[in-house]
């Protein structure tokens, strides 16, 4: 299997596929690359060149026991873009990914990148705070921590209804869906997993958001419970200028599952504009 070293000498497993302008695709925890089933294959077959990483800690990467801060993320995406030596690189990011782009682009200066997309991404700010008070309270992020430490299956399990929308009686994807998405969450590293409940639940982005120099796509459904609209995609599409904003009605935290022929159109739209 192929493998990147980031700088303290964890090894990341990537996917890369076809040829054409880059397109890198940083997934959401607590899931792995897997999770691009329906997109790295899709923008491949329209002629770009597709990687998609395991954070370090998830699937087939090193599970480090320390590194899972944002500064150390964005230097594993700098090895990664590096390693590859990858130009003109297109960089899209679901939910805690979106992070890994934003600290990327203020720490590293963006270097490489010529356009990015955030996908039910974390940034600016989820933490409510005195000057961030429409953000998500403290309690929320310690209960999920509290509920891994637990009984990890069985939290992952209940979280994945709110993560897909799915109720009593209907879901928006297959139970089958469901299970394998929480089979990839289960590879993932304890340790890692609690710990990037801490990054992208306190990590301030905000002073990130000023290092977005590069056509920017903001897209996020109106009722994720996950990763609120208003504290984050809204937000986010404000604080970076020119960036364009796809709202989905009534779509939740999941949208590249949930919304596949819908996000890949705008995806495509966006990297071929």
């Amino acid at each position: 299997m192929p493998f990147i070293e980031a700088r303290d000498g964890a090894r990341l497993f990537y996917k890369d596929w076809g040829r054409g302008r880059p397109v890198v695709l940083i997934h959401g925890w607590p899931l792995d690359a897997d999770m691009w089933e329906y997109q790295q294959p899709a923008l491949t077959e329209a002629g770009f060149r597709t990687i998609a990483y395991d954070r370090r800690g998830f699937g087939r990467s090193d599970q480090t026991w320390a590194g899972y801060d944002y500064d150390t993320f964005a230097d594993d995406l700098k090895a990664v873009l590096d390693g590859l030596d990858l130009q003109d690189v297109a960089l899209v990011g679901f939910s805690m990914g979106g992070g890994e782009i934003a600290r990327y682009m203020g720490r590293h200066g963006g270097a490489r990148v010529t356009r990015a997309a955030l996908i039910s991404a974390v940034p600016p700010y989820l933490l409510k705070t005195a000057d961030n008070p429409d953000g998500v309270d403290a309690a929320v992020f310690a209960g999920m921590i509290d509920g891994l430490k637990k009984n990890r299956p069985h939290f992952l399990a209940n979280f994945a209804k709110t993560f897909f929308g799915a109720g009593v009686f209907s879901s928006p994807v297959s139970a089958e869906l469901i299970q394998w998405t929480g089979n990839l969450a289960m590879l993932a590293s304890p340790k890692a997993t609690v710990d990037c409940v801490r990054a992208f639940g306190e990590t301030d982005f905000r002073a990130d958001m000023a290092a977005f120099r590069v056509p920017t796509l903001v897209v996020h459904g109106d009722a994720d419970e996950t990763v609120p609209f208003p504290v984050s995609g809204k937000a986010a599409a404000a604080a970076i200028p020119g960036a364009r904003l796809a709202v989905y009605e009534g779509a939740s935290h999941a949208v590249p599952f949930t919304h596949a022929d819908r996000l890949n159109a705008d995806l495509l739209d966006f990297l071929k504009g």
